[in-house]
């Protein structure tokens, strides 16, 4: 028998639940003749990111016949549990398919489903004959697609076609689109922005917004070569360095080299492919990578948050070996040596003195790795489902999977994407508090001053501090916003190509 082989009767999806990227609910009823792929995954879950290349594999694969893709956001975060927010995880993942969010995770529980992401096809006469927890299930889904889909044509059970779904059109975003990271030239008057859903990287005055440096294109590969040739393909963390910025460009699995100079782009690792566990270091051009999500540079050595393998490995600029360097692989949060420390998601990195700060997402934790003593603490969070809006002293201070951070002396900022704040960890006081954000609504621009305008931040994945303003990728708004520390004023950059 087959792994992930089971026999039971689907269940209906409950009728008072929210579709989206369809204009109407669908049921059992509906999909009947139909082989139905149910992905459970919640936005956040990196290993339910590496799922959908699979499932949009599959999509194209059996396009034209009667198999229907279906989405069950089954929610960690509250955030995540909010439906405009689901359906900009849509857009940000390019998702096709009919999303249901399941509310209060009940089709979560009536399919017995433990994990993210989680996989079960039903067969054309309302059987679950498949479920299977975890990524990389792209062939096994496939095997079983092709056999249920030959059976009930032999059996007369399979519809004749596929089931139309109407689609709603979707807004499109300005000059950019979900922007990821953000990096400040050396001298500051310059920004990088990863704008990861046009799959380029811009180059701007910090102050005008003026684009100076177009790296990329819209259409999605892994290409080096000059700025209009070079390709990335949903590229986030950003780092740069003298007339260089290195790039985690996170869905090749690759590190990448803008040369601002000669103005080439180069891939330094990762070949395009996902890579799994290494021990000791490895020739970057050979090695696959997993997810790299942010960058942060110190003494000959970049940094890198691997998301996907919930670790920080180093990349040595002038050798070009690259590989694990703290965390053990394990997703938890457990302090301790660079070997037997966990991390659960890193993906914001930023060096302070002899520290390297993480912004340690599903734990929602403030990670500190001391350079020196090589050991890893935890300064905010507490476990994978310790979560929350709280300022105060450190130890019970809460966030809500942070994506950003960034160091500017001995204080922290922190995009706490969840909360769609900026926080602010004071070392000297180790006390946490909230800059621009809900808990204190009087940092966000009043309606009636005439200097700024009244737009919240919308999941914020990065920040940057240079004097007194505050650089800030609030990536659903699609927009860079700086916030003035000492007006306390929140505006947008405009970014004019």
């Amino acid at each position: 028998m087959m792994a992930g082989s089971v026999n039971y009767k689907a269940r209906n999806f409950p009728p008072d639940f929210a579709w989206l990227n369809t204009a109407r609910p669908l049921s059992l009823e509906d999909l009947k003749g139909q082989v139905v792929v149910l992905d459970f995954w919640t936005y956040c879950c990196i290993n339910c990111m590496h799922t959908l290349p699979a499932l949009d594999w599959l999509e194209k694969k059996y396009r034209g016949q009667p198999v229907a893709f279906i989405g069950v956001h089954s929610a960690k975060f509250p955030n995540e549990q909010q439906a405009e927010n689901v359906q900009e995880a849509i857009g940000r993942y390019e998702i096709s398919h009919p999303v249901v969010v399941d509310k209060e995770m009940k089709i979560w529980r009536l399919y017995n489903v433990t994990a993210w992401p989680t996989i079960a096809i039903v067969d054309p006469k309302g059987n679950v004959v498949y479920q299977q927890a975890g990524e990389g299930q792209r062939d096994e889904l496939d095997d079983v697609i092709g056999v249920l889909l030959e059976q009930h044509k032999k059996m007369g059970t399979l519809a004749g076609g596929p089931l139309e779904i109407d689609r709603p059109a979707q807004a499109k975003p300005g000059v950019l689109s979900y922007p990821g990271k953000l990096a400040l030239s050396p001298d500051g008057t310059m920004i990088a922005i990863s704008d990861s859903n046009h799959n380029r990287v811009l180059v701007a005055d910090a102050q005008t917004g003026k684009v100076v440096h177009n790296v990329g294109g819209k259409g999605r590969d892994l290409y080096d070569g000059g700025f209009s040739e070079a390709r990335f393909f949903r590229a986030q963390g950003l780092a740069w360095v003298g007339d260089k910025i290195y790039v985690a460009d996170t869905e090749n699995h690759a590190l990448r080299e803008i040369d601002l100079a000669s103005k080439m782009v180069r891939t330094l690792a990762g070949n395009g492919r996902q890579g799994h566990w290494v021990f000791g270091a490895q020739t970057g051009r050979t090695t696959q990578l997993s997810s790299p999500w942010d960058l942060a540079y110190a003494d000959g050595f970049l940094f890198i948050a691997m998301a996907g393998l919930h670790q920080v490995w180093a990349y040595h600029i002038e050798s070009g070996k690259i590989g694990p360097f703290a965390g053990s692989g394990h997703e938890s949060i457990v302090d301790g040596s660079l070997a037997e420390a966990q991390f659960a998601q890193p993906s914001g990195l930023s060096v302070y003195g002899n520290f390297l700060v993480v912004a340690d997402s599903e734990v929602s934790a403030i990670r500190l790795v001391d350079l020196a003593s090589k050991k890893v603490h935890t300064l905010v969070g507490e476990g994978l489902f310790e979560f929350g809006h709280r300022d105060g002293p450190v130890a019970q201070a809460r966030l809500q999977h942070p994506l950003g951070v960034h160091c500017a002396g001995n204080r922290i900022y922190v995009a706490d994407t969840y909360n769609h704040a900026i926080r602010l960890i004071d070392l000297d006081a180790q006390q946490a508090s909230t800059v621009v954000g809900k808990a204190d609504m009087k940092t966000i621009c009043n309606i009636d001053d005439p200097l700024c305008d009244t737009l919240g931040l919308y999941e914020p994945s990065d920040v940057k501090r240079r004097g007194s303003v505050l650089y800030i990728a609030d990536t659903n708004n699609h927009l860079v916003r700086t916030f003035d520390l000492d007006k306390m004023v929140l505006r947008t950059l405009a970014i004019k190509e």
